[in-house]
């Protein structure tokens, strides 16, 4: 794509955004946005192909957002990767109860089993977060499913603050829910002696999938298991952290 082109589509959806923040979903009809950008319905449908590909793309503009400001608020914060998932599950519920169109549109309209290309990135930051407190002993349960239950929580009280009239909306309703969930799946700091048995079995499991998906499917350099062995290996473990 010429840089002529790349201008247009940032263009339309600077304005596609907008009447989104604005009107809601709705409001963003390929018509509309074609006559506040200032160009033929042609040229949108030729950037777009439609009004789903169009709304697919404010998607990925929104999620770009959300991480932009996650990023810049978590360098911020002390190398703490639970105060981290504090600091994250805050900025995930206030980016959605700030930019209500966009957060429905990122994460109210999803298929069973699919999940838009744009929220990889966002999903991948949650189970970074994660897999840094399973490597300093502070997981009680794995990176997965940890994963699954603040993923469902921060959705759920942020779609549900969101379905709330302004002046009703009661934010401590998701610290509540916060520090319950982020209680359950971590521990507390470890003793002087180290984590116990789960944490270090949990924090291995971790360094694993992270050297794994590191390096080349047929390197093994620094895993000298065969690949049946290391699941095993990695079921073994999970077993002593229950």
């Amino acid at each position: 794509m010429d840089e002529g082109r790349r201008a247009v589509r940032r263009q339309v959806l600077q304005v596609a955004a907008k009447l989104l923040e604005e009107g809601g979903s709705e409001a963003v009809s390929t018509r509309a946005v074609a006559a506040a950008a200032g160009v033929t319905a042609p040229v949108l449908y030729r950037l777009f192909d439609d009004k789903d590909g169009l709304l697919a793309e404010l998607a990925a503009y929104g999620f770009a957002m959300y991480l932009a400001e996650k990023r810049e608020a978590l360098a911020l914060t002390p190398d703490d990767p639970v105060a981290d998932l504090y600091r994250g599950w805050d900025l995930h519920v206030d980016f959605g109860v700030q930019h209500p169109a966009f957060y429905m549109l990122m994460y109210g309209t999803v298929e069973p089993g699919r999940r838009p290309p744009a929220a990889d990135e966002a999903h991948a930051l949650l189970v970074g977060l994660l897999r840094r407190a399973a490597e300093a002993g502070r997981l009680r349960v794995p990176v997965e499913e940890a994963t699954r239950v603040i993923h469902a929580a921060t959705t759920g009280v942020t779609l549900a603050l969101i379905g709330e009239e302004p002046p009703q909306r009661d934010l401590t309703t998701s610290a509540r829910l916060r520090d319950t969930v982020i209680a359950s799946v971590t521990t507390d700091p470890p003793a002087p002696s180290g984590p116990d048995l789960a944490s270090r079995a949990l924090a291995l499991d971790a360094a694993l999938e992270a050297r794994l998906g590191a390096e080349p499917p047929a390197s093994g350099a620094g895993v000298p298991l065969r690949p049946t062995e290391m699941a095993l290996l990695r079921e073994w473990l999970r077993q002593l952290a229950v």
